[in-house]
Order: C-alpha cells, then structure tokens, then sequence
C-alpha cells in the first residue's frame, strides 16, 4: 500500500506542477491579434461572418421567429434589444464598407418597420417585461425611455447612413418626447418609477445626431442632464454611475457591469472627457484576467446587487458575469483598449462556443442579442465620427 500511496502522492504533485506550468499558457491557444474581431479601417473577418449570420436569420421567417420566442421566454426586452444592437451595427458596416451599403439599408429598413408596427399595434409592453403597467407609471401619459431612446437611435443611425424622408418626421416625434420629458422631469421612466443609465445614455447620443441630422440644438438639455447625472447619480465609492433609480432620481441599483460599459460608449458623443474617466473607472473596478483570459465583473468590490436577467449568470468565487462580459467587449473598442479587448476575445473563443458555417458566426453560449452585441463591438466607431464631423 506504502508505494501505491507514494505513487498517488507523486501523480497528484505532477498534476499540479502541470497545472501550473500549462494553465496560463492555455490562453495562447485562443488568443488572436485584435484585427481579427475589429479594425478601424474596414469590417474586420469575425464581424463578416457575425453580420452574415445575422441578416441571413432576418431574411429567414422560420428561424428569426424560433430565435425571438428563445429569447423572449427569458426578457421580452431582448427581442427589442436585438433589433437595436443589430440596426446600429449596420449603419456602422453601411459607413464602413460602401460595398455593403444597399444590403444594410434594407436590413435596417426591415427591422425598423417590423419594430414600428409591433408597437404601433401592441404598444410598448410588447417589448418590455410583465411588470410594465402603463397606469403606474409616474409621468403620464406612460412612455417607456428604453423603447423611444433606442429606437431615436435606431432612426438616426438609419438616416446617417443615407436619409430617408419618412424617417425624418419619426425621429423628431421620439427626440421631442425625449426631450421635453428630460426638460421638465430631468430623467425619465422605463419601467413605473423605475429609471435606467442605459437608456439615459442612449437618448443623449439619440439627442447628439440628431441634431447633427436635422440642424436642431438640444446641447441645453443634455448638458443640463449631465450636470443633474453627475451631481446626483455617481457612487460615491467608486464615482461609477449608478445603472437604476426612482423617478425621483433614489438610487435603486449601484453600479453595474451591464450597464456602465455602453453607457461610457454613448457618452462618447455628448462628453468625451466624461465617458473616458467612466470606462477608466470601469475598468478599475471591473476588468479581470484569469490566466490570460479577460471577462468582467458585474459589481464592483464595494457593492454588491441582486442578480437579474441582464447580469446573466455570474461565475462564483471568480465573480465573472456574463452579461457584463459580453459589454465590455464593446467597451475595449470602443476606447481602443486593445490589450484588454484582445483577452476577452480569447474567451468569447474559448467559453462562447463559436460555431463557424459557410461564412457565418453565431456563439453557441449566446443567442441573438449577444452575439448582435458582439457584431457592434466589433464595427462601432463610423457612426460617432459622423455625428461628431462638422456639417
């Protein structure tokens, strides 16, 4: 038995030191030069094959439909988010790559008009979840931010990326809610008395381009916004904005990895100054690497929130979340952290299960509104450089 146990004791040590000596090298097997998720100059291979198998699922009825019902039995919000990530990554290919201009224009045309219709026959509740009453809401008549600001977004995206005159009065119609409700409320509702930074954050880049469209100036409102957001709606801990408050600006939530990240990236064309110490103040607190591997937390070391359906699972005693991973990927590139985006693509490549067919991309471990995420992530940039030119 003395040599048997001797032998275990050995292979346990060996297991051990090789442990050591392989894990952090395991990374290298994934790890890709950053070209190969994102360039500044043209759309990069792993956004291609993304795109591909994006459109290719919204000219497919079947399939689009199965997908939105997958993701709608978990948060209705993801179907509506889905269509965002998409149409704004689009207009970004569509300013990219001229080539692929018309195949853009008609995909986000397409998703416009179904989304326009949807609420226009099912109201917004269509797209938000189950405890969105209209009549509880604070300010009436009830309007949600998430889905005015996000599809402004979507509309300015479009029309920056060629303008259509139909769009233009729509837009005006969503950025006048927007900003007469910011005018005199401040912030505004998504959920009844519940407010969100992200969807702040989306209506001010919403605001930004457009005016850069239509010659309009709400630099008042958003500068009045931002001064009431800093004032009120920063941790005091880590000077991170908050991701949810009461209508009367209490905070509800601290701040979140699935939120802070696209909330810098939209600050990026109102306060640039601002959004870089935001990602740099996410990243502090935020930013892991696990053996080479990057990911994200979802709260910072100070505070610690429930988990939801937008954190998605978090990993315990490494505290990654998978929702907030997934964002801070768009934040790497967005503020062209490349080190930091080139370790988190090895783990999109090592944990997301990527599954490559006939030129086209989907990760296994997400569904549509990831992997429409991970698309703009990868060809963000055109559209704030255009908002930002001068006329």
């Amino acid at each position: 038995m003395q040599p048997l146990a001797k032998r275990i004791r050995a292979g346990l040590i060996a297991l051990i030191i090789a442990s050591v000596i392989w894990l952090p090298c395991v990374h290298l097997f994934f790890k890709k030069p950053v070209a190969e998720f994102r360039t500044e100059t043209a759309v990069s291979p792993t956004a291609r094959a993304l795109a591909a198998r994006q459109l290719k699922l919204w000219t497919d009825p079947v399939s689009l439909e199965v997908e939105l019902a997958r993701m709608r039995g978990s948060n209705a919000e993801w179907d509506f988010m889905g269509r965002s990530f998409l149409a704004w990554s689009l207009a970004n290919i569509g300013l990219r790559d001229p080539a692929q201009k018309t195949a853009c224009l008609e995909a986000i045309d397409r998703i416009l008009d179904e989304t326009l219709k949807l609420e226009r026959e099912k109201g917004m509740c269509h797209f938000l979840m189950s405890y969105a009453k209209p009549s509880a809401y604070k300010v009436q008549p009830a309007r949600s931010l998430f889905v005015d600001g996000e599809i402004a977004l979507m509309l300015a995206a479009r029309r920056m990326l060629q303008e259509k005159a139909d769009f233009k009065p729509l837009l005006a119609e969503r950025v006048k809610f927007i900003a007469d409700g910011l005018s005199e409320h401040h912030i505004l509702e998504s959920y009844p008395n519940e407010c969100w930074m992200f969807d702040h954050a989306v209506a001010m880049a919403a605001l930004r381009l457009a005016d850069r469209l239509d010659g309009t100036d709400h630099t008042k409102v958003i500068n009045d916004w931002l001064v009431y957001a800093k004032q009120k709606l920063v941790d005091s801990k880590t000077g991170i904005l908050i991701s949810s408050f009461t209508a009367d600006g209490h905070p509800l939530d601290g701040p979140e990895g699935s939120s802070i990240w696209l909330v810098a990236h939209c600050l990026q064309v109102v306060d640039p100054e601002f959004a870089r110490d935001q990602y740099r103040r996410a990243h502090l607190e935020l930013a892991q690497s696990h053996c080479g591997f990057g990911s994200a937390r979802e709260w910072p070391a100070s505070w610690t929130g429930p988990a939801d359906v937008d954190s998605g699972p978090v990993i315990p005693l490494l505290n990654i979340s998978a929702g907030s991973s997934g964002l801070a990927l768009l934040g790497a590139a967005a503020f062209g952290d490349d080190d930091y985006l080139a370790s988190l693509t090895a783990t999109l490549d090592f944990a997301a299960f990527p599954k490559r067919t006939r030129g086209e991309l989907k990760y296994c471990a997400s569904n549509q509104v990831g992997d429409a995420v991970m698309l703009y992530a990868a060809v963000l940039g055109p559209l704030w450089a255009r908002a930002e030119a001068k006329p």
